[in-house]
């Protein structure tokens, strides 16, 4: 996942991590080697399920 520059840092997807893949800075960053993409979790991505302004995307 990646976190685009909309990013407010609103602190609502650091706790949701199982992972521990986000951490802070000027906007928040994912750690690429440490996400998976909630694989097997019900509903995939925490993230994104809870980021209020939709700034976490797939990364390609």
């Amino acid at each position: 996942m990646k976190i685009t520059d909309e990013c407010t840092a609103c602190g609502l997807c650091l706790p949701e991590c199982p992972q521990t893949a986000i951490a802070e800075g000027d906007i928040y960053l994912v750690d690429p080697g440490k996400c998976n993409e909630c694989e097997g979790l019900e509903g995939g991505s925490r993230c994104v399920q809870v980021c209020p302004i939709d700034c976490i995307i797939k990364a390609t």
